[in-house]
């Protein structure tokens, strides 16, 4: 158990006074987002992305600043903007002498590849453009000796170059006919429909000035494959050899098996492109990922699953002699998933993983396996090390990212953006409590009082079920379900990292596979009879549930099967009727591992065991739909169904639907009236006038 330490955090980081006001959801909005940090070669500085919004234009704005990692508090120790940032500037990479950035721009009207010198005064004022690609570079990497450029470009397979995919896409662009005919999946993923282009890596040489030149080498020629990985991959999906002579990369072989197959190799291919890509990991048929050299470039460092077709299973961290082809996982019996892996400087591993609700950094010994906790609680959402230096991207549900150098077991905040943004905003303390759920099996979650909290009063509960499912609503900062935005509005949380959460174990997050309905329900209703228990603040008598994805189908679920405690629902994106999830959703494999590794015709009894459209007759409570048109991991037809059945009813319900967004809502505006019409449903039904 966790003491109510975002009292003292908040104080400190945010500095509160006695005037201080509750946090908005214009506070969300308009926060600034610290992300990407990258040590220069030598680690004495640090650049990274700072994405701040436009909220009139109605977008996102992002720039690249650069810290000093290990000055002493003052003058020489605050962060400075580059001003090559003008104009956009994403993804910072130092050049291997740690003399000039490298980033991606827009500026031109295309994602390009630029770069900024460091040497002159004042540092990072002149971009230079490095490529003139005719299409745009998605992700980038510098080789090690500085010569060669790795780029990430959408092509079609068979396209030898970039500008034949530029003319193929400027050809399709001038036909009148708009109909596209398709003879395998994916159709459509995440948010875009397929246009048969794939991401691919090219090397460019550079010259002297640091200047891409000649015509780009295919290194994925003919392969049907993306890499980075679709729709979220990056840079992390490939490496370069220390000697700058080789790159490894990962990707998943479409074929026809793609929607329903999680089976990424590794695969060796000369940056010269004289030879053609190899599979190094053929013999696992489960997902291989993250490769990271060692710095003698003799080893690979990357994480594999061992079962194909579930995309949560845990990632155990595998070391591969480049030599002799000999694999072998450094510790099987650490029983957690591996998130960022990369090989440190100092022969350490460094890597993130989930543990009891937090997200800590860990380094590992590649001989032994043995791993030693380099942080404690909050969340590592990124880590960077240079010459024995480690620094991080740490957030936690008392504030968002800041930088931090963690040296010893400790660590020192080198940025305090949120302290100036939020100066006289007060953020509410929280604590972890445990009980004991379904098979008697202890779990965790998270009570997090109201804004102006005082004893001996009772306020109404966001009660926020989170998605997934095989993740975990710990102690971390979100942009788009944020307790303190609850909080702000007078609401006291509830947060339960029910059966199928990860961080536990992978037996505990294992359990809720073709058991969506009943374990996690029996962990949500003896949570909530444990935190009414212990925090007498709480009302049980004025408690609205909330969930998006998966926490959206348990709210479709509680609705029919468990709607007594609450005033209210609020169901984002989920799944209403999971025979036709099963149909309907792009990423296959999820939902036939989670109905019992069959699809809905070969099993449909799985799919109709847990399934809420099963159970509208019992809906009776208040619930607000909210699902957008471009949501196709859980299409936008599940929540018109749900909020048809609502109305058909009677059930008094509203529906809200955005046209521009996918599965969450990532738009300015579009976030600031997600956020007012959610407030609105719960104090319309759970806030009576006096509670706060």
């Amino acid at each position: 158990m966790f003491p109510l330490r975002a009292a003292c955090v908040a104080a400190t980081l945010l500095a509160t006074s006695v005037h201080a006001r509750p946090f908005t959801a214009h506070d969300l909005v308009m926060l600034d987002r610290i992300s990407d940090p990258h040590l220069s070669p030598d680690g004495s500085r640090v650049v990274y992305d700072i994405r701040s919004t436009d909220l009139p234009a109605n977008k996102a704005i992002h720039a690249l600043w650069v810290v000093c990692a290990n000055c002493a508090p003052g003058p020489t120790s605050q962060p400075v903007r580059l001003a090559a940032s003008a104009g956009g500037a994403t993804n910072p990479r130092w050049s291997p002498d740690g003399n000039a950035i490298f980033f991606l721009s827009s500026r031109t009207g295309s994602a390009q590849v630029w770069r900024t010198d460091l040497s002159a005064a004042p540092v990072g004022t002149t971009p230079v453009q490095v490529t003139n690609l005719p299409i745009p570079v998605g992700a980038f990497a510098v080789a090690p000796d500085g010569n060669t450029l790795v780029v990430a470009l959408a092509v079609f397979p068979d396209c030898e170059s970039p500008a034949c995919t530029k003319q193929r896409v400027d050809a399709r662009k001038s036909q009148k006919a708009s109909g596209q005919v398709f003879d395998k999946l994916f159709v459509r993923h995440w948010d875009e429909w397929a246009d048969g282009t794939r991401n691919h890596l090219f090397a460019l040489h550079l010259d002297a000035r640091g200047i891409a030149g000649g015509a780009p080498i295919p290194l994925m020629l003919h392969f049907d494959g993306d890499t980075p990985s679709k729709p979220f991959g990056d840079d992390a999906d490939f490496a370069i050899s220390p000697d700058s002579r080789t790159l490894i990369f990962s990707a998943r072989e479409a074929g026809r098996t793609e929607p329903w197959s999680t089976n990424f190799d590794l695969y060796e291919t000369r940056l010269d492109g004289s030879t053609p890509a190899k599979d190094l990991t053929a013999a696992n048929p489960a997902w291989d990922a993250a490769p990271s050299f060692s710095p003698d470039g003799k080893q690979l460092a990357y994480k594999a699953m061992k079962r194909p077709g579930f995309e949560a299973d845990r990632f155990g961290i595998m070391i591969r002699d480049l030599v002799t082809g000999a694999t072998r996982e450094t510790d099987p019996t650490w029983d957690r998933s591996a998130g960022e892996l990369k090989w440190a400087s100092t022969g350490q591993l460094l890597v993130t993983v989930e543990d009891h609700g937090h997200e800590i950094l860990a380094s590992v010994d590649p001989a032994s396996g043995a791993h030693v906790a380099l942080t404690k609680d909050g969340h590592v959402a990124a880590v960077t090390e240079a010459a024995g230096r480690i620094v991080v991207a740490r957030d936690s549900l008392a504030g968002p990212a800041e930088l931090y150098r963690v040296e010893a077991g400790n660590i020192a905040a080198l940025t305090n953006r949120a302290a100036e943004q939020l100066r006289g905003v007060e953020m509410a303390p929280y604590e972890q409590f445990s009980f004991a759920g379904w098979n008697n099996e202890t779990v965790s979650g998270f009570v997090m009082k109201p804004y102006g909290f005082q004893p001996g009063r009772k306020y109404p509960v966001a009660f926020i079920v989170h998605g997934g499912p095989q993740s975990s609503f710990g102690d971390d900062w979100s942009f788009r379900w944020n307790p303190q935005f609850y909080a702000g509005a007078g609401f006291a949380n509830v947060f339960i990292d029910f059966h199928g959460s990860t961080g536990y174990g992978q037996a505990f997050t294992d359990s809720i596979s073709s058991h969506w309905g009943d374990r996690p329900l029996e962990d949500l209703q003896k949570g909530w009879k444990a935190a009414l228990a212990k925090y007498p603040f709480l009302d049980s008598n004025r408690a609205c549930a909330l969930g998006a994805s998966y926490g959206g189908y348990m709210v479709y679920w509680m609705a029919g099967n468990w709607n007594a405690p609450f005033k209210c629902f609020v169901d984002h994106d989920g799944v209403f009727d999971n025979r036709m999830m099963g149909y309907s959703t792009e990423e296959l494999w999820f939902s036939e591992w989670e109905n019992g590794h069959a699809t809905p015709w070969e099993k449909p009894q799985n799919y109709e065991r847990f399934n809420p459209i099963d159970h509208v007759a019992a809906w009776t409570k208040p619930m607000l739909v909210v699902h957008s048109a471009l949501d196709y991991r859980i299409p936008l037809e599940q929540g018109l169904a749900a909020f048809t059945a609502l109305q058909r009813k009677g059930v008094p319900s509203e529906l809200l639907t955005f046209p521009d967004e996918n599965h969450w809502v990532l738009k300015p505006q579009n976030s600031l009236q997600w956020h007012a019409t959610v407030l609105a449903w719960l104090n319309r039904w759970a806030a009576a006038p006096g509670a706060r």
